[in-house]
């Protein structure tokens, strides 16, 4: 392991809490996993994935508070909902704080939270890395067990079904409460969307039993 990703491994475990520290370390882990799987430079996926979540502690108005003093783009839903800010003042934080110029490493950190249509491949590693990390325990569907085995097989699948069960689950939460209006963030939409047209059949059927 190189000097740069050990120094980011001690400062993340200094920066975060316990809990949020393990679940950095596995994402950065998986994702260098799904890199090599892939023939793709796993340090640079460890390296998002020690960083992708470098500004989730904070509290949501102060997430808000440096986003605006950095002049980053906020739009109404992030200024109701500034936990969804994160991803982009993580990036910033990447870059500034950890010297991280890679262009492709700061937008997997900056998109890892809602996706984006056309992810590169850091992106959608980064994306899908966060959401199946061995901490995850959701129920979802395809199981999570089936959706890591499928993103070490065709990740664009798996990047439309992790899209999916996200929609899904905020679409369900507004169901149970009629009286609560649940905002849906548009990236998100426009990631399932992108997905589902780029997969065609494959999305329409879900893999059973391990098998495509």
């Amino acid at each position: 392991m190189n000097d740069r990703i050990d120094a980011l491994m001690k400062e993340m475990e200094h920066r975060l809490p316990r809990k949020r520290y393990v679940h950095t370390l596995g994402v950065a882990y998986l994702a260098a996993s799904i890199a090599m799987a892939y023939g793709k430079n796993y340090e640079k996926a460890m390296i998002a994935g020690l960083l992708h979540d470098c500004a989730k502690c904070l509290p949501e108005k102060e997430i808000l508070k440096q986003c605006l003093e950095m002049g980053l783009a906020v739009s109404d839903l992030e200024q109701q909902q500034p936990y969804l800010l994160h991803g982009r003042l993580g990036a910033w934080y990447a870059e500034h704080k950890y010297g991280v110029k890679d262009e492709k490493i700061l937008n997997a950190i900056r998109f890892h939270t809602t996706g984006r249509p056309e992810m590169s491949f850091m992106e959608k590693n980064i994306y899908l890395s966060d959401y199946i990390e061995i901490g995850r325990e959701q129920p979802i569907e395809p199981d999570l067990k089936e959706l890591r085995r499928m993103a070490f097989e065709d990740i664009d699948l798996a990047v439309y079904y992790a899209a999916k069960n996200t929609v899904d689950y905020l679409q369900r939460k507004e169901r149970n409460n009629p009286d609560k209006k649940v905002l849906m963030d548009g990236a998100a939409l426009a990631t399932l969307a992108y997905y589902k047209e780029l997969c065609g059949k494959s999305a329409s059927v879900p893999p059973q039993d391990g098998r495509k």
